[in-house]
């Protein structure tokens, strides 16, 4: 009769008991880590969010006291007037970011599909993308004192239309990097789909890819309004300011980041207090684009 002997592992009570010892202290210092982190996190959320209810509530206090029916009636008042708006201002600050936004949009579209669709691996894809976050990086009074010597030197004196210029320079790689990024972001599913259907490259990008990110694109054309509707520098170079109320883009034309300027760093009251409706005016401009933008799109995606 033969026997046959089978060797086991034994596993001790003590070894086991110091394997769980040594779990449970590490599950237990992951926890802290990640309390901590969290708590690092939010605490950077509120310091943020401080700061951004206080610009808030100042904006709105300081700029709904000055708003009033002669800030959209009346141009813009001399030291000392007993009444006065900032219709020159509003009207040339809504001209310029409207041309310098239907010039810089398409270009910045085109660009931006250019990059993404057929100059992922190009030379001329490399250099573009190069110069576009030269672009993006590039102080504000850069492009402006850009324009200043291009085109307010040579014809001899400021204008809106240097400003128009100068606004659109800034929303083109703007407008640009959103867009290639949102393509990007489409699944190659989709295209190969659509080119498995016999679908040509212009009708897959307009019909699929760009359908397909026109959230992104939208967002990235709202950045770019956002942020010129506040620009400051490059009007100083450019279109200077107008006291008076003009549509002409060949002279000199009222802005409200302009106005807002000069009246904020006045010792006059009444200055201060237009300069912080026009605050007011600018931040509600934007809040509304972004909710009508976020309105409509959810509408269509329904």
């Amino acid at each position: 009769m033969s026997t046959i002997s089978a060797q086991t592992p034994v596993n001790t009570p003590a070894v086991d008991k110091t394997r769980f010892t040594n779990a449970n202290k590490l599950h237990q210092q992951r926890k802290w880590i990640n309390r901590l982190a969290l708590t690092l996190s939010l605490l950077a959320m509120a310091f943020g969010l401080v700061w951004l209810i206080w610009i808030l509530v100042t904006t709105l206090s300081q700029g709904i006291a000055g708003l009033s029916l002669a800030l959209f009636t009346y141009d813009t008042p001399p030291p000392g007037a007993d009444v006065g708006g900032l219709r020159n201002a509003i009207v040339g600050s809504a001209i310029m970011v409207g041309l310098a936004t239907a010039i810089g949009t398409p270009i910045g579209i085109l660009a931006g599909i250019y990059l993404a669709e057929y100059g992922n691996h190009s030379k001329l894809g490399s250099v573009t993308r190069f110069i576009n976050d030269i672009l993006l990086s590039a102080p504000s009074i850069v492009i402006g004192l850009f324009i200043y010597a291009l085109i307010v030197r040579p014809m001899g004196g400021f204008s809106g239309f240097a400003g128009v210029l100068a606004l659109s320079l800034i929303v083109i790689p703007v407008v640009i990097r959103t867009t290639e990024n949102m393509l990007l972001l489409v699944p190659n599913q989709l295209r190969e789909a659509a080119y498995a259907l016999g679908a040509p490259k212009y009708t897959v990008i307009t019909k699929v890819t760009l359908k397909a990110s026109v959230a992104g694109v939208i967002t990235g054309i709202l950045l770019a309004v956002a942020r010129i509707a506040g620009e400051t520098a490059p009007l100083l170079f450019t279109s200077l300011n107008n006291q008076f109320f003009s549509l002409d883009l060949s002279e000199p034309m009222a802005s409200l980041p302009r106005v807002i300027f000069n009246f904020a760093m006045s010792p006059y009251p009444d200055w201060q207090k237009l300069a912080w409706a026009g605050v007011f005016l600018i931040t509600l401009s934007v809040l509304i684009l972004n909710i009508l933008a976020r309105t409509l799109f959810s509408g269509k995606q329904k």
